[in-house]
């Protein structure tokens, strides 16, 4: 789900924080990347367009497609990938977790009402419903990944913020997703779209943690805290807050806390022992693996181990799995050149002030000799 609204809002205050930019820009760049987020994604397309891509026993292949030919288009623009699988939820999570798994027991009920009735585009719609992205599907692209000599990271929570933490350290640019709590874990750069087919013709946001803050006129933890109100994935948020008055309440009070003293609880009902605490401290100090132990290492592309894992029995064409290798093989000889900015220091734009140096003394008019006073020695 990530941050309810969120984008929209920055969008409306603070545009200046957002960046529209083409995939080819990105060139040299390193990228973490949300994996399930992009999964997901696989799945809902090709399941749109009809059916699940399968296998010859009827496992679904359509997040190995995905992920192949996304990610050689990545690598083709000269991007390095490094995908983050998601670890075990935070407990804080549960709930959120368990309100998915009710709706999609309504999608499918609803689904079967809608097969009945012949009702295409109801059909459509609750089997988007229905998609989850399970172990085995993560587990599915590890491998796949590995033969391509794409790095990935098992993060031991949530991908999001082992994303941002990687972007902190300055491992990687920024976090390709499209859940917005990226930015509650502090990535400095969210993607978004990046994942996107290149029909969808959409093109990437750059959205800008620094910016974003400055433009709210908000602190770290203020910012955490309007995020909360907003709605995010570990607590509910209080009844009748929408985005621009849970703004104004942050501005006017800095936390949740003052906030709850100077509402009317009765017309602005909070959640039932609303552990607002300790979703805040999920965000400031999140589960993930120190960047600094985490080496991402490109290798060259396992073209036989990739037509024996992808081809036969997951029914992927040979040529074209070997057509995506060969492509991997180029583009990355092409992309250890690096970027230019990566061997230039930026200088400042505020020219450096020079040291005074020392006047020339004014030759004496009066000295007849050439040891005079006046003139330099």
């Amino acid at each position: 789900m990530g941050i309810l609204g969120l984008s929209k809002l920055i969008a409306d205050l603070v545009p200046q924080a957002i960046k529209e930019n083409e995939m080819k820009n990105y060139f040299g760049r390193k990228i973490a990347v949300d994996a399930s987020m992009c999964l997901y994604q696989f799945l809902i397309a090709v399941r749109s367009e009809g059916a699940q891509l399968t296998s010859v026993d009827g496992e679904t292949t359509s997040h190995l497609m995905g992920t192949f030919y996304r990610t050689i288009r990545l690598i083709d623009n000269g991007i390095k990938p490094v995908y983050v699988f998601d670890g075990k939820p935070p407990q804080m999570k549960s709930g959120e977790l368990s309100k998915r798994a009710e709706r999609r027991e309504e999608a499918q009920k609803a689904l079967d009402k809608a097969t009945e009735a012949g009702d295409a585009a109801d059909v459509e719609k609750f089997n988007r419903r229905l998609v989850k992205v399970t172990k085995q599907h993560a587990e599915d692209c590890k491998t796949l990944l590995k033969l391509m000599g794409i790095p990935y990271v098992e993060a031991p929570c949530e991908a999001e913020a082992q994303c941002a933490a990687l972007v902190k350290a300055g491992k990687v640019f920024g976090t390709a997703t499209e859940d917005m709590d990226a930015l509650t874990f502090g990535t400095n750069v969210l993607l978004r779209h990046m994942t996107f087919s290149e029909a969808r013709k959409m093109p990437i946001q750059e959205f800008y943690y620094d910016k974003v803050i400055e433009g709210l006129g908000l602190t770290r933890n203020e910012f955490i805290d309007l995020c909360i109100l907003l709605g995010c994935d570990y607590t509910d948020s209080i009844r009748g807050i929408g985005p621009k008055r849970a703004i104004e309440l942050i501005k006017q009070h800095k936390c949740i806390e003052e906030i709850l003293k100077n509402i009317d609880t009765k017309k602005y009902t909070p959640p039932a022992d609303w552990n607002y605490e300790g979703a805040r401290q999920l965000f400031v100090e999140p589960e993930v693996a120190d960047p600094e132990t985490i080496e991402l290492k490109w290798n060259d592309p396992d073209e036989e181990g990739l037509v024996k894992y992808l081809c036969g029995d997951k029914q992927f064409s040979e040529e074209r799995v070997r057509n995506g290798a060969k492509k991997l093989a180029k583009a990355r000889g092409v992309t250890t050149q690096g970027r230019l900015d990566g061997f230039f220091k930026v200088l400042s734009t505020t020219p450096a002030k020079r040291k005074a140096e020392p006047k020339k003394a004014t030759p004496n008019k009066r000295a007849k000799t050439g040891a005079g006073r006046g003139r330099p020695k």
